[in-house]
């Protein structure tokens, strides 16, 4: 993420790590020192507390999926077909670095402070609304259904991606993530399909 050193960059991924092991009990600086094998001082050289870290870990998720949904929204094609790389990109993401579910899923965690729950807020919002601007294009283009109200299909989108990805990490990984999101959003198109208007 833009302005964050390399060595903030690795302190955000094992405080990711610790978050996966052990929840955000598990997050304080003595662990994370620990885990990288260096003193607390050389910690806080970089930042000044927990929250900044979890500041950060969760600014940098942001970005990152924010730079997912806009690479999605500039792809030549359907906007059926940018739904469809929304949902597996995200899923793949998560696959792909499974530790973040851990962040993700913290929402609760976050709620005692209002700086991360705007964050978190803030995530959710973003993702719903370029989603539901997707699906309201779809549905003028006659490629989905238009007798559902955009807002309903955005939850039902991201419902199901995010109770699989759950579901995924709760069972300790126990199935091929990216496998099991095809055939979901396989699914979800069926049911998304303007053939099924009445």
């Amino acid at each position: 993420m833009t302005g964050l050193t390399a060595r903030q960059k690795e302190i955000i991924e094992v405080a990711v790590k610790l978050m996966a092991e052990g929840g955000i009990q598990n997050l304080t600086m003595k662990n994370i020192a620990h885990a990288m094998n260096i003193s607390e001082p050389a910690i806080y050289r970089h930042f000044e507390s927990k929250m900044d870290i979890l500041l950060s870990m969760l600014t940098q998720f942001k970005q990152h999926s924010n730079d997912h949904l806009r690479s999605a929204r500039a792809l030549n094609g359907s906007r059926l077909a940018q739904l469809e790389t929304i949902f597996l990109e995200h899923a793949g993401r998560f696959a792909n670095h499974p530790h973040m579910t851990a962040v993700v899923f913290s929402e609760e965690a976050f709620q005692d402070d209002p700086r991360l729950a705007d964050q978190v807020v803030s995530i959710m919002t973003t993702a719903d609304a370029i989603i539901a601007e997707v699906i309201a294009e779809a549905q003028h283009n006659g490629e989905i259904r238009t007798d559902l109200p955009k807002e309903h299909l955005t939850l039902m989108i991201l419902g199901t991606l995010r109770l699989m990805v759950k579901r995924w990490r709760l069972s300790g990984y126990a199935f091929d993530l990216q496998q099991e999101s095809r055939q979901v959003w396989n699914s979800l198109k069926m049911l998304l399909a303007a053939s099924s208007s009445p």
